[in-house]
């Protein structure tokens, strides 16, 4: 087989396989070098596929060995809120601890124009958004396998457990322990659409410095992460304290609506403070979750490239 001809036959399947590693490690960065190895032992393996599974069975199985390697070698992916109590908002924030690894948010690309299964139990769009990877993520690793196959992919427990080389009772009696501990992680309180008019306020109070209007919009229980760095906050005086000494003057900051998985998401720029004068530099990721009409959960990933994942500019000019 050529390589183009190779090309043409695994294409199809390439953003799927994104999503599927991502669902299963976490990462997108992960997800993107595991679909690349996923190809490149197809193309080294192609001589020997005797298409007596379909073409995509084939690269499902390649790519869940694969994650399944990978996680056997790395510490398990987290958020904040699992590596202590949370943090005094007046203590310096310290330097990340780079042993660590946390789950990241997911891009609009990721699961717009996957194909639907009628058997799937969660939409493509739902399976990718952060709180549902984060439950995932306390999963075994083969259970994690198990549930997004037949939950997600919607695959049948026969097709499952031909993949993973086990028996279908097996198969079955993993996806009914996974469904109990993602039943017990699911988020609370339940998450609702932000109102076009909260999201208006939230930006502006960010746009403007005012820290007392954004910590209006918050719920007094509010939780709030900032990947790379451990440390997390609880309540809404707490996260305020801390926004207060970090916000920056009014103009210092820009928010720009990302198209993302979750139903609120937005990139932070930040304009640097030896240069008042110049374009704002990409600072961040948020997801915001929202319940009723104030923020419930508020995670920012201090991560500049994670903004041009989501296709958005490294810098902004002013307007």
């Amino acid at each position: 087989m050529t390589p183009e001809a190779f090309q043409d036959l695994v294409h199809p399947y390439r953003r799927e396989l994104a999503a599927y590693c991502y669902r299963m490690l976490g990462s997108l960065a992960d997800a993107e070098d595991q679909v690349q190895e996923t190809l490149l032992s197809a193309w080294r393996g192609i001589d020997g596929f005797e298409g007596r599974a379909s073409v995509r069975s084939w690269l499902y199985r390649i790519a869940t060995n694969g994650c399944l390697d990978v996680l056997r070698r790395r510490p398990r992916r987290e958020t904040p809120e699992a590596h202590g109590p949370p943090a005094d908002p007046r203590a310096p924030l310290g330097t990340p601890d780079r042993e660590l690894l946390w789950i990241e948010p997911a891009p609009a690309t990721l699961w717009e124009g996957a194909p639907a299964s009628p058997e799937a139990s969660f939409s493509a769009r739902e399976s990718v958004q952060l709180a549902f990877v984060v439950a995932l993520h306390h999963l075994p690793a083969a259970q994690r396998a198990v549930l997004i196959l037949r939950e997600v992919v919607g695959w049948s427990a026969a097709e499952v457990a031909a993949l993973l080389d086990t028996t279908v009772a097996s198969v079955n009696s993993a996806l009914q322990r996974a469904r109990a501990t993602l039943d017990a992680r699911r988020a609370r309180p339940a998450a609702t659409p932000a109102s076009p008019a909260l999201v208006e306020r939230y930006v502006a109070a960010w746009e403007s410095g005012d820290v007392a209007a954004l910590a209006a919009l918050l719920r007094e229980d509010v939780v709030a992460t900032m990947p790379p760095y451990a440390a997390w906050f609880l309540g809404r005086e707490a996260l305020r304290t801390f926004i207060a000494a970090r916000i920056g003057a009014p103009g210092a900051k820009r928010v720009v609506r990302a198209q993302g998985a979750d139903e609120l998401v937005l990139a932070l720029y930040r304009r640097p403070a030896d240069a008042p004068d110049g374009p704002h530099q990409a600072q961040a990721i948020q997801v915001v979750h929202t319940a009723g009409d104030l923020v419930a959960q508020l995670h920012m990933f201090l991560d500049p490239a994670l903004v041009a994942r989501f296709g958005l500019p490294p810098q902004l000019i002013d307007r």
